[in-house]
């Protein structure tokens, strides 16, 4: 039985809340814990809290007890770094010897930033890390040193997603992820599955004691439904499966991150000779990140994508209270708002004091409950 379904809370429960900078710290205190560098432990804490900053939960701490019960059956592997397996100067391929994700993906990064700063672009395959988060924190990555990155991710897990015109589960939410810095305004990030809807939002749903919108997830037998559940069946066997985005759109591109972002780069697809591990999430990662400015003026550029924004956002509202958003607003948003205090649903907070008392016992280092530090 999966933690998820052992941790269920019932509709109604009361969401807890947190202070963010206290939640930092005990994210890493618990990497500190378990083995993980200094480096290692502040990248962990920084993107998973940050992806809850963002609003995006289902990649944010509610993901470190997978991530521990992954590390005790020795899949994931701390204090790796990439490996680079083919350098042509202006192509990387890397290997990230199934290391945390969050500091595999910043070293290969950080790699193909300074090669697109050398030779104006950097095309980057990145492949056996453990599960790297939320995407749009790599392509926000590329945007802080003024460079456009283009996404594709694969991730290996226990199918969840059905193809168009299926009902079993194929693959798992592949994303798909874009950021572009835009002179004179807040960047651009695109990042979104490939799925009608993130896995990791169905598990907060189910953890919450939520719905989920009644078009977005099936059945074993195909049939839509609006409960959680239906991915965390009770007796651990097969359950139902997400459905793409868009229908036959989304499944394309889900199709092309999992050829480009995993087999191209050398990582392994959604298969089953490749679905081994327990408890471990693989991505694999294609990259594409160039300098803009070696291909137009970025004045004109930045006064172009303005100008067509305010002719977007011109159009009358269908609601009048929804204004008409640019991808990354949403994110810059949420961070407002979560700058002091995080929101967490019991059965998270419950998962959360488990994996401390885990790592507590394992390692012999005191690891606090989180929640000791509820508001």
């Amino acid at each position: 039985m999966s933690q998820a379904t052992r941790c269920r809370t019932m509709p109604g429960m009361t969401e807890h809340i947190l202070p963010t900078a206290a939640l930092r710290r005990w994210v890493e205190q618990l990497w500190l814990a378990a083995g993980c560098s200094a480096d290692e432990a502040r990248l962990t804490a920084e993107h998973l809290v940050g992806a809850n900053l963002a609003g995006h939960d289902s990649h944010g701490v509610g993901m470190a007890p997978r991530y521990v019960q992954s590390w005790q059956a020795g899949e994931l592997q701390l204090n790796q770094h990439v490996k680079v397996l083919s350098d042509n100067g202006s192509m990387l391929s890397l290997d990230a010897q199934r290391g945390m994700g969050q500091s595999m993906a910043y070293e290969a990064m950080n790699l193909a930033i300074e090669r697109a700063r050398q030779h104006g672009v950097c095309v980057m395959g990145l492949r056996h890390a453990h599960h790297i988060g939320r995407i749009g924190h790599w392509a926000e990555q590329a945007v802080a040193a003024g460079l456009i990155s283009v996404h594709f991710t694969n991730a290996l897990s226990k199918p969840v997603v059905a193809p168009f015109r299926g009902i079993e589960a194929r693959y798992v939410t592949n994303p798909f992820t874009v950021g572009i810095p835009v002179p004179g305004r807040e960047p651009v990030v695109l990042d979104y599955a490939t799925s009608a809807i993130a896995m990791g939002k169905v598990r907060v749903a189910f953890n919450s004691g939520k719905k989920v919108p009644g078009d977005m997830l099936m059945d074993l037998q195909g049939n839509y439904t609006d409960d959680p559940a239906a991915l965390f069946p009770a007796d651990g066997g097969p359950g139902g499966a997400l459905v793409p985005f868009a229908q036959h759109k989304g499944y394309a591109l889900a199709m092309v991150c999992e050829m480009l972002g995993a087999a191209l780069t050398g990582g392994d697809t959604t298969r089953p000779a490749h679905l081994t591990a327990k408890y471990g999430i693989w991505n694999n990662m294609l990259a594409l990140v160039f300098d803009p400015a070696r291909l137009s003026d970025q004045q004109l550029f930045g006064s172009e994508v303005n100008a067509f924004v305010d002719w977007v956002q011109s159009a009358k509202l269908r609601d009048g209270d929804e204004p008409i958003l640019v991808p990354g607003d949403p994110e810059r948003a949420s961070r407002r708002a979560r700058a002091e205090r995080l929101p967490m649903d019991a059965g998270t907070l419950v998962e959360m004091d488990a994996a401390a008392a885990t790592v507590s016992k394992v390692s012999g280092v005191a690891v606090p409950p989180l929640s000791s530090l509820l508001i």
